[in-house]
């Protein structure tokens, strides 16, 4: 009986990304003048595991490509030759070769014969190398990785590949892959390695791990000859048992995002439903209905817990995204040349999968600028007194209920002088009483660039206005801080999710609004004494000598319906920030916080402006989910700290 592969065609893609992945983040913390043998084994392991399913699968591009890679890692493991910075090289363009092979059997591109034949023909000549290693060649304390910060460089191998060694995946040469489908579980290793599975060949001698490495030893003073030294410094788990140790620890299983989305879809009507149910037996008076009203207390407590755990299903590390930088780092580095190191903390902060997949591309745009722009050439660091090689640093972390994600580099900052200039010449309006906040801010203008000259990596003034864009696409807001000479910090602030929203409820005669509490920095009465008017139908609010614009929203979104409801209490401005400019949005009322459920009203509806989403509230009225930036965009009033 023949069976059908193509159905296991997406079990194979997906591990094949992880070993990719892994292989990357090994060979850019190897430290290539005392490779450590588990990091040389486990780089073998994946290339070997990539070639077993290729094979397994007919895909003999991959296969002819790992075939020829597997030669030369196996002399490199084996010490027959010496590992290089050129093998190193050779080992990421081919790793890059087998990502473009592995999309085009996706269906999502094609393979360019002559790169792939290039690769292929640069490791044949360096797997033919002479020279090995001698046993005195370094000594054993070198055999540490060299650290940064007092932290450890070498990087972490994500553990979702990690746990699948020994064997390092499903589709491993010389594993029966039909008999692991008919079994329930495939039988282990009679003997296996304790080390690293079926690997059974000679390690390196490692250094006890209690002893301090040195930071002046041989691999460090190679790294920095080099002219571009990359070093990435993640934050570290107790490495109590290894890697091996692990498996089986875990379970999981992969499941279609389509079909998680349709889960928090009807748990968010489930919320809704219940929200109904307690605002309608809110009304019930006297003690017959004490067990129903306990009864649904206990339905909402169960519904949140619900709701909290079929979202928890959507979030990812952050470090699937600040896994792709080190190799960006490295290569960007070579090219500038310069020295810079790559620290990464906080990688385990989770975010959906949806904002994952988004935040990727502002993030590359601000370490290439960092990169670019802020950190210097070596010799003119020297010159400031700072050291040769500079620091990119990624962090993130969970700040109530929002990600915070910062970009940071120790270059020479950001000019203020420099940047009103240009801004001058492209026209854009600007003036000397403006605050630094304001003037970093035009950075994210349209075509605007500080840039002397255009290059491959920028001056062309695109890039910071998407990023922004995008930021604020995703419910955010980006801000930037900066100090000359002592370099720059850019801040994201992102939801954890775009399928719920923690919110103010605001009321506009009948209407109910929500507010993002992300934008919300304080609300104030408004009365004849803070409410100031220029010409036109302008309005300003005067809050401690600030002057912010208002925006009255029963004129901005003209609804019928009894707009004095509320006869007894002054209206009130709630004062929210986007785009680093502040709005004050005039209310009757403020009716609480809640957590709401996102509908898209565009999908459902259509677009429209200042409206970000929508939700149904416990009484069955639907909410419009007000979005702050398009009415700061708007707003023809001077900006911030200006009258």
């Amino acid at each position: 009986m023949s069976i059908d592969l193509s159905q296991f065609f997406q079990v194979f893609f997906d591990e094949t990304e992880e070993h990719l992945l892994a292989l990357e983040t090994l060979l850019l913390g190897v430290d290539r003048m005392a490779p450590l043998g588990e990091d040389l084994n486990a780089i073998f392991r994946a290339v070997h595991s990539i070639k077993g399913g290729s094979a397994t699968f007919g895909f003999n591009d991959m296969t002819e490509v790992t075939h020829v890679l597997e030669n030369l890692l196996d002399r490199v493991r084996k010490r027959e030759i010496v590992l290089t910075e050129e093998m190193i090289n050779a080992f990421l363009e081919a790793g890059d070769v087998l990502r473009m092979q592995l999309a085009f059997h996706r269906g999502q591109g094609s393979v360019d014969p002559d790169v792939v034949q290039g690769v292929q023909a640069k490791l044949t000549v360096l797997a033919s190398t002479m020279g090995s290693y001698s046993k005195d060649t370094f000594p054993v304390e070198n055999a540490l990785v060299p650290v940064f910060s007092g932290e450890e460089t070498k990087q972490k191998v994500p553990e979702s590949v990690a746990q699948h060694d020994p064997g390092y995946g499903f589709f491993d040469e010389g594993h029966d892959f039909f008999e692991s489908i008919r079994e329930t579980k495939p039988e282990p290793d009679p003997d296996p390695d304790p080390g690293y599975g079926f690997f059974a060949d000679p390690v390196f001698p490692v250094a006890d791990s209690s002893v301090p490495p040195s930071r002046t030893g041989k691999a460090e003073q190679a790294q920095a000859v080099s002219g571009a030294r990359v070093e990435f410094v993640p934050e570290r788990v107790s490495r109590g048992r290894r890697a091996t140790d692990q498996v089986g620890t875990d379970s999981s299983i992969r499941v279609n995002v389509e079909k998680v989305d349709q889960l928090i879809n009807l748990v968010g009507e489930l919320v809704i439903t219940q929200a109904m149910l307690m605002q309608a037996g809110g009304s019930l008076e006297g003690v017959r209905y004490e067990p129903l009203k306990r009864a649904l207390g206990q339905l909402e407590r169960n519904s949140r817990d619900l709701q909290e755990a079929i979202l928890s299903v959507r979030m990812l590390p952050i470090s699937v995204v600040f896994n792709r930088f080190p190799r960006l780092v490295r290569d960007l580095a070579g090219k500038l040349g310069k020295q810079v190191a790559l620290k990464i903390l906080g990688e385990g902060t989770e975010l959906d999968k949806g904002l994952i997949e988004k935040i990727s591309d502002p993030l590359t745009h601000l370490i290439r600028n960092s990169m670019d722009h802020g950190i210097e050439m070596p010799e003119q660091r020297h010159e400031r007194h700072k050291p040769s090689f500079g620091t990119v640093t990624l962090n993130a972390c969970h700040q109530g209920g929002a990600v915070v994600i910062e970009v940071s580099d120790d270059g020479g900052g950001l000019s203020r002088d420099k940047i009103l200039a240009k801004a001058r010449e492209q026209g854009l309006p600007c003036h000397d009483a403006m605050t630094d906040a304001e003037v970093w801010n035009l950075i994210f203008e349209p075509g605007f660039s500080t840039a002397d000259r255009i290059t491959e990596i920028s001056g062309r003034g695109v890039g910071m206005d998407v990023v922004k864009r995008n930021i604020h696409q995703m419910g955010g807001r980006i801000e930037i801080d900066s100090t000359v000479g002592l370099g720059t910090r850019t801040i994201i602030r992102l939801p954890l999710t775009l399928a719920i929203l923690d919110g103010l409820l605001v009321a506009v005669g009948e209407q109910v609004y929500v507010l993002p509490l992300i934008s919300i920095l304080e609300s104030v009465p408004l009365t004849s004494e803070n409410l100031r008017t220029i010409s036109g139908d302008g309005r300003l609010l005067q809050v401690r000598g600030e002057y912010v614009p208002l925006v009255v929203l029963s004129e901005k979104f003209p609804v019928s319906g009894d707009r004095s409801l509320f006869p007894e209490t002054p209206p009130i401005a709630v004062i929210v920030e986007a785009e680093g400019r502040k709005v004050a949005l005039c209310v009757d009322a403020l009716l609480g916080q809640q957590q709401v459920v996102v509908k898209s009203l565009e999908a459902n509806f259509r677009k429209l402006a200042g409206i970000s989403g929508a939700t149904i509230l416990g009484d069955g009225r639907v909410a419009l989910i007000v979005d702050p930036a398009p009415l700061v965009q708007e707003s023809q009033f001077p900006r911030t700290g200006m009258v």
